[in-house]
């Protein structure tokens, strides 16, 4: 950090002393190491050190962006150089620019995220290592592994701009992960499972993750196809992560002001059930986002995003705002740390309730329309009855409508993934059209 504070605040001045009106700069460093073994050899051995440094200086309405991984001064002075020649061809635009003063944070806050994991090259081979033997031990019908890796990486990043904002942030990540292929021929199957944390001390233990990377691997053998028609649908925490995320994208700001979103001047409008609330909390301590100002260095703000089913606002950015004619709501770069509300306990809870339909587990494809919110996209997973799994289930498209599917929504688990910044467990879908055999 030391060393990247007098980066910005160089460019900074080069900016102003080059004509521009006004100018920002983001600084980053992370480094990391990445072991990677298979069939208990070492693959790979990675170490990584990486650094950015980039500018964008407004002049005349005019914006222009360069960027460099040297801090010699030429290489600094010629970046600033490169920025301004960029926005000397580009076009006027009234609504970019810095944030407006008023707008940026100015209350720093430590979220606990910094926790570097003090592990040998030799120690994180033998964690691989460990961890693919746990899991080809499970069965004989464990054929072939892909691998196993342990990493770990830190980062430090830091943004200033011409108003006089400086914001830094920094953090470490730490994960553990391996896959496997059951059976053979064509009857084979892929499944994996990893555990990703801030603290290395808080990984669950490599021999665990690889028998469960196992068993998820052989619960998928000999998967059947089910009759095409209407079924309700459990989507597994991973899955309904997405499922969400299709809903943040409709609500972004780039999407609202482009029209290009089947929420479009949603505010008010009811799109979850009434019982739906979605909250955003960036001063979350140990959040995997967590942060107190956003890519502008505007203030975040812990609020509701969707409250008792309905829009409460947009997620915003600078410019999409003043697109919009709306406030930052510090967005810009996306959502920090989501919550959504649950009613019931967990994945269990919600397959009883179902019945008899689908969990998916796996979703393929990219059959989704943000303008219109028709879905479809291929899936597999498990032919459930009476609230017990049955078979796995592959081959099979799930359809509907963004809009439909989130009205139809019956049930939220509170089996949270703190593998995710957003802490959504699995959701229940009243019905969904299912193409199988």
């Amino acid at each position: 950090m030391a060393r990247l504070a007098p980066v910005v605040d160089r460019l900074l001045e080069d900016a102003r002393s080059q004509g521009a009106d006004a100018a920002e700069v983001g600084c980053s460093e992370s480094d990391g190491l990445n072991v990677g073994i298979r069939l208990g050899e070492v693959e790979t051995l990675e170490r990584n050190r990486d650094r950015s440094v980039a500018i964008t200086v407004y002049r005349d309405g005019r914006k222009g962006s360069a960027s460099t991984a040297d801090l010699s001064d030429a290489s600094l002075t010629a970046t600033v150089r490169q920025a301004l020649a960029i926005a000397a061809y580009t076009e006027v635009d009234p609504e970019s620019g810095l944030a407006d003063r008023e707008w940026l944070a100015t209350t720093p806050q430590d979220f606990d995220l910094w926790h570097p994991w003090d592990i040998s090259v030799e120690q994180a081979i033998d964690q691989a290592i460990a961890c693919e033997a746990a899991g080809r031990s499970v069965s004989a019908e464990i054929r072939n592994s892909e691998g196993a890796s342990v990493a770990t990486g830190s980062g430090v990043s830091l943004y200033g701009n011409s108003h006089g904002f400086r914001g830094a942030s920094a953090g470490t990540h730490h994960s553990i992960g391996c896959a496997f292929i059951a059976g053979e021929g064509e009857l084979m199957q892929r499944e994996g499972w990893y555990d990703f944390r801030i603290r290395g001390d808080e990984l669950e233990d490599p021999e665990s993750i690889g028998r469960h990377a196992a068993e998820r691997a052989l619960s998928r053998l000999n998967p059947q196809s089910i009759p095409t028609g209407q079924y309700p649908i459990l989507f597994d925490r991973e899955m309904a992560r997405g499922l969400i995320g299709h809903l943040l994208g409709a609500l972004s700001g780039g999407a609202q002001y482009r029209k290009t979103s089947f929420l479009t001047d949603s505010i008010g409008e009811s799109v979850l059930p009434e019982w739906v609330s979605l909250t955003e909390d960036p001063y979350r301590l140990r959040g995997l986002n967590s942060a107190w100002f956003d890519g502008d260095g505007v203030a975040t703000q812990a609020t509701d995003i969707i409250t008792d089913g309905r829009v409460a606002r947009y997620l915003l950015g600078t410019y999409s705002a003043r697109k919009l004619g709306l406030q930052s709501t510090g967005n810009a770069g996306g959502s920090h740390n989501l919550q959504i509300s649950t009613n019931a306990n967990d994945r269990n809870e919600l397959l009883s309730r179902m019945g008899t339909g689908v969990l998916v587990t796996q979703l393929m494809g990219q059959g989704v329309n943000g303008i219109t919110g028709d879905y479809s996209r291929g899936a597999s997973g498990f032919w459930v009855e009476n609230g017990e799994i049955q078979y796995p289930v592959d081959g099979i498209t799930i359809a509907g409508n963004l809009r439909d599917m989130y009205a139809r929504i019956v049930g939220i688990g509170a089996d949270i993934d703190h593998r995710s910044q957003h802490r959504i467990g699995s959701i229940l879908v009243e019905n969904m059209t299912v193409a199988g055999s």
